[in-house]
């Protein structure tokens, strides 16, 4: 067992600081009482260094043209267009093992980096010593202009030296969010540092003289920029519809977009980054491919001629939809009725090889919980901006979890005497 497993095993340390969530605490405690885990997760900087390779592999292997033609052949139309911006918050979610860390899944459109920023920072306030573990990839206080920067990136990619005057933060009926304080700070955000910003639901926008609107805005004024928090990844639903226009005429910079989640997210993209000859036809370096087949877990469609044998399978296998998103509808091999079964053998699913997560001890109360985790890495055009741990029981994670949620990493050094011991 490595340092950072014993420690996540053996260490019931408490470090959050919940006066100092930068006023949510009051707001969170009673409506999201599990989003926020007390206790912070360790990892080893060889597993960091494993990961910062691996994100930045992934993202050059996904600007290959042969690796874009496979992932566009297969994606709406919508995600032909190529306007400039990459995707915000893209998310890669990863398990920990004695091999290192493997890539479970890729997600446009990640949620919670601004609020567990806040919560790290609440963390590192703990243990003054611990301060340069904390964050692993990124310094904590330079993370608010890493983000700006990271949009106004965006902005410049499609409108070049334009000034970016309004964004407009979108979600279906927004407030009800779960994750709805985390458009506050969004908000919040660019207001303080001078573009005008707004939360709006998409059925506000309106569309006029080839521009997009929103009433409250200053006249005159249409929407520059859309930071996109839809999970209606190719804008098709009616609801949706003059977002679609705005995006597709290019009248609005809208970030993530469908192409990003064409190239990234979509799940059948695994089968694909775990097949070596594949990635070879597509071009990707040896390299690269090395590193794929060490991070990526195989993945394989399924299909009416190969169901009988990934049921045989299924205790070693996880079973996601195609355009899944937020652990919705995945399923653990082992736990599958054959309602269920019939559901994902109708179509839409791939099968990847089961990699199980590491753990986590918690205190909850009085007692002692053993929790599952993943470590989310935050990125932006293949370089990581923050890790955040999540904690959880069950098959998947899903902040209800009673001492689990969000959780800082600690990345321990790679010489142990330097290692502050709980």
């Amino acid at each position: 067992m490595n340092m950072a497993d014993s420690l996540n095993l053996g260490c019931l340390c408490s470090t959050l600081q919940p006066q100092l969530l930068q006023g949510l605490a009051g707001t969170l405690e009673a409506s999201h009482p599990h989003l926020f885990s007390a206790s912070p997760v360790f990892m080893s900087s060889r597993d960091l260094q494993a990961m910062e390779r691996s994100v930045s592999a992934l993202h050059r292997v996904s600007e290959l043209a042969g690796y874009q033609a496979l992932a566009l052949d297969r994606a709406p139309a919508i995600a032909s267009h190529a306007f400039g911006p990459q995707g915000v918050f893209m998310g890669y979610d990863f398990h920990l093992g004695e091999d290192g860390p493997r890539l479970i899944e890729i997600n446009t459109n990640a949620g919670g980096a601004l609020l567990h920023a806040a919560a790290a920072r609440a963390h590192r306030a703990c243990c003054e010593p611990l301060d340069p573990m904390f964050g692993g990839a990124t310094d904590l206080g330079q993370l608010d202009q890493v983000f700006l920067d990271m949009f106004r990136a965006e902005w410049r990619a499609q409108r070049g030296d334009a000034v970016l005057r309004t964004v407009v933060i979108t979600d279906d009926a927004p407030g009800l969010q779960y994750l709805a304080p985390e458009f506050e700070m969004a908000r919040q955000l660019f207001l303080a540092h001078g573009i005008h910003a707004l939360i709006a639901d998409p059925l506000e926008l309106q569309w006029r003289n080839g521009a997009l609107w929103h009433p409250t805005l200053p006249p005159g004024t249409p929407v520059d920029l859309v930071y996109n928090r839809l999970t209606d990844f190719d804008l098709s639903q009616p609801g949706h519809a003059l977002l679609r226009l705005a995006y597709t005429a290019g009248a609005t910079v809208v970030t993530p977009h469908p192409r990003a989640h064409a190239l990234h997210a979509d799940k059948r993209n695994l089968v694909a980054l775990s097949d070596d000859a594949l990635m070879a036809s597509c071009g990707a370096s040896i390299e690269d491919r090395e590193l794929l087949r060490q991070v990526v877990p195989h993945t394989q469609p399924v299909t009416a001629e190969n169901a009988d044998a990934l049921w045989a399978q299924r205790r070693q296998l996880f079973f996601k939809p195609d355009g899944g998103y937020g652990s919705k509808a995945a399923y653990r091999g082992e736990k599958l009725t054959r309602r269920v079964w019939g559901e994902i053998t109708a179509g839409g699913f791939v099968a990847q090889a089961l990699v199980a997560p590491s753990e986590r001890m918690v205190r909850v109360g009085s007692e002692a919980a053993r929790l599952k985790l993943d470590v989310r890495a935050y990125a932006y055009r293949g370089r990581i901006q923050l890790l955040a741990a999540r904690t959880y029981s069950g098959q998947t994670t899903n902040f209800r979890t009673a001492g689990g949620g969000f959780a800082p990493v600690v990345v321990l050094p790679s010489s142990t005497d330097q290692i502050i011991y709980c």
